[in-house]
């Protein structure tokens, strides 16, 4: 790490928000730094439901503007990342005690209506036939489908990061902010890196995108956090499938909650999710046993064939960090997001972000930038909205028609491996694939489609460095590979480290 940066905008946290808003910034032509304690996605943004949605759930709290805009924002990162984000159809059946269907009705009017021009289908009302399609129990016969989008949380972060290196940003991973000095007109940040490297930087502003971290950012830098933080885990458990099809399914709990079943990864069911209000952030969120029995009574109301928690193969917890509207039960939280702008006793700006979700990162990026408009004047305009993410820019036909066309110019590549590469890189996976007539054309094969030619392309533009960045936030392959591909992937990474130090040894000696 250089001893002493300038840049114009530091962010610190390299979760949806802080990535969405390097690559915003970065676009209008601002020198940009993102710095990431962790992993990119390493906390909250790979531990979500997986879900581009404008959030049903919040009306019955009255959240219109913050339904209107997610649904918007989910038709534009249909519209500039289709390869991460598809449209899924979810069953909310009706069942005695929850919510009336005319209730469901109104609500999924209202969800139709405040989407606007869509691209997806209306909701409408349904009856639920018995068959292996339908997974629900016998006596469930009436319900509504509304549409919804799914999405590769972990990707669409790192995607976004990608875009804004791209575009000039500097993106440090497993670098933290030790210090945060605003005794003169610019930001003066002490930062360190996970291997004992330090730098400083001077800044013209900073975004406080930290996360479950928001308010620990500010004490450091000795400014009284105004908005307060909630903070909440939420818990998912990922089963086998057992029922074909791609529908996704909303059960509405006898607590008054709601829990997603949703398709998954192609041979796999994801369920979630709790609301666990927590008074400190955990050094390693997880689910505890009182959670997975919740989840499982919850859709066990529901489904004709139980899920019990020997079934689960995989479960994740992450803690979200809400803006903290007074409410007393957890799952009422907002899920809206507040601005807020700090001043340096030099006059220099910190924007702080509190809350917020998945889908609505892109417009809170060009609402930070707003708030940040007056410190820069030669600032470009908001540009995001039509601009596909790397990987984005399909042709005519979309995801499908790019891998049909893929597979005859690499014939003796599984077709599920090139599918793989298509759903996680897009237009990208035919720089992955380019040359390639067989499997061993792309290096050694770990497992699950993973090969060495992709592995080194996640280490060199994507900033993977371990196996866990590779096997569940690059990709979700760890669902699939066994612990003897894994460990041949660890070695395959201890031997690139190895490698990369060698070179920088070398091109230390070639300076002297």
């Amino acid at each position: 790490m250089a001893s002493d940066l300038d840049v114009d905008l530091l962010i610190i946290g390299g979760g949806i928000n802080g990535a969405g808003i390097a690559r915003d910034a970065a676009g209008r032509g601002l020198r940009v730094m993102l710095v990431e304690q962790g992993d990119l996605a390493g906390a909250t943004s790979s531990a979500s439901s997986k879900m581009a949605h404008g959030g049903l759930r919040y009306l019955e709290r009255g959240a219109l503007r913050l339904v209107r805009e997610s649904l918007h924002e989910r038709e534009t990162l249909l519209r500039i990342a289709p390869h991460l984000v598809r449209p899924l159809e979810f069953v909310l059946p009706c069942a005695h005690q929850t919510r009336p269907a005319w209730q469901i009705r109104i609500g999924l009017w209202l969800y139709d209506t405040l989407g606007g021009a869509r691209v997806l289908s209306p909701s409408r009302s349904v009856t639920l036939a018995a068959g292996e399609r339908n997974p629900l129990r016998g006596e469930l016969t009436r319900g509504f489908v509304y549409s919804d989008c799914q999405v590769d949380d972990a990707r669409l972060v790192v995607v976004n990061a990608r875009d804004a290196a791209d575009r000039g940003a500097a993106v440090l991973t497993h670098t933290r902010c030790v210090g945060l000095d605003s005794s003169g007109p610019t930001w003066r940040i002490r930062l360190e890196s996970a291997a004992g490297e330090r730098a400083e930087v001077s800044a013209r502003a900073v975004v406080n995108a930290a996360g479950p971290w928001v308010s620990a950012v500010l004490d450091g830098a000795g400014i009284e956090a105004g908005p307060k933080v909630r903070l909440v885990k939420g818990s998912h458990i990922v089963v086998p499938r057992r029922w074909p099809g791609d529908a996704a399914f909303l059960l509405q709990n006898d607590d008054g909650r709601v829990v997603f079943v949703l398709p998954f990864e192609d041979a796999f069911t994801l369920i979630g999710t709790t609301d666990i209000a927590l008074e400190h952030m955990p050094g390693s969120p997880e689910i505890s046993d009182e959670e997975v029995e919740y989840l499982c009574r919850a859709v066990n109301r529901y489904l004709s064939s139980s899920v019990h928690p020997g079934d689960i193969v995989w479960s994740f917890a992450g803690v979200r960090s809400l803006y903290d509207d007074g409410v007393k039960r957890a799952s009422e939280v907002t899920r809206d997001y507040r601005l807020t702008l700090h001043r340096s006793a030099g006059g220099a700006p910190l924007v702080s972000v509190f809350g917020g979700k998945l889908t609505t990162f892109r417009r809170l990026a060009e609402r930070v930038m707003r708030k940040l408009a007056p410190f820069f004047a030669s600032m470009g305009p908001e540009w995001t909205a039509q601009t596909a993410l790397p990987g984005g820019s399909f042709p005519a036909g979309g995801v499908q028609a790019l891998q049909f066309a893929l597979q005859p110019r690499h014939p003796g590549i599984p077709a599920e491996w090139v599918r793989g590469l298509v759903r996680r890189h897009g237009t990208h996976a035919s720089d992955l694939l380019a040359g390639a007539r067989t499997p061993e054309d792309l290096g050694e094969h770990f497992g699950a489609g993973l090969t060495a030619r992709e592995v080194d392309y996640l280490i060199r533009q994507e900033w993977a460095s371990r196996a866990d960045d590779i096997l569940w936030r690059r990709s979700k392959l760890g669902l699939r590979l066994g612990s003897g591909g894994r460990q041949a992937l660890e070695r395959y990474l201890a031997a690139a480290r190895i490698r990369r130090a060698a070179d920088q040894m070398q091109s230390a000696s070639a300076r002297v």
